[in-house]
């Protein structure tokens, strides 16, 4: 019985102790999630699959359905050369066809002067273009300052 009221007051006191810790911790604040709107043609099936990528990767990400891709790509400045499916803006950002997350949350912790980010056409491999062996694609940091590669990738992750 002794040592059973012992263990007791044990486990009693840690339960405190960790209370304590806890209750006076400094609070963790959570960052907001990035999100992105993207606009897409109703009838395209990619770009639903890119949106569950960037919603897995913790991006909020609300879609916007619309029969006139060419008005919105050419309202945000996208090149005819990296246009892709679908289009999306964050902040500031463009974001053109099936960016990885990875790059995208590469674009947001350099934050560099640019426009956005593109992959040009449809990659097998690309985050929303799976399925077939994948292919290596280069996605293109663009805007006043012109076009560079900004990250080669095969699937989602950096090659």
């Amino acid at each position: 019985m002794t040592s059973l009221i012992r263990a007791f007051s044990r486990r009693s006191a840690l339960g405190l102790f960790a209370g304590l810790v806890v209750s006076h911790a400094t609070p963790i604040r959570a960052e907001a999630a990035p999100a992105l709107e993207v606009f897409k043609d109703p009838n395209c099936g990619c770009c639903g699959g890119w949106i569950a990528h960037l919603r897995h990767h913790g991006f909020i990400a609300r879609a916007t359905d619309t029969s006139d891709m060419t008005a919105v790509k050419a309202r945000l400045g996208i090149p005819d050369a990296l246009a892709s499916c679908h289009t999306a803006q964050l902040g500031n950002y463009v974001i053109e066809g099936h960016v990885p997350a990875h790059a995208i949350k590469r674009l947001l912790a350099e934050k560099p002067d640019a426009l956005g980010l593109a992959v040009p056409g449809m990659p097998v491999g690309s985050p929303g273009m799976e399925g077939g062996k994948p292919e290596a694609y280069d996605v293109i940091l663009f805007g006043k300052g012109g076009q560079s590669r900004f990250g080669r990738y095969l699937g989602d992750q950096p090659a």
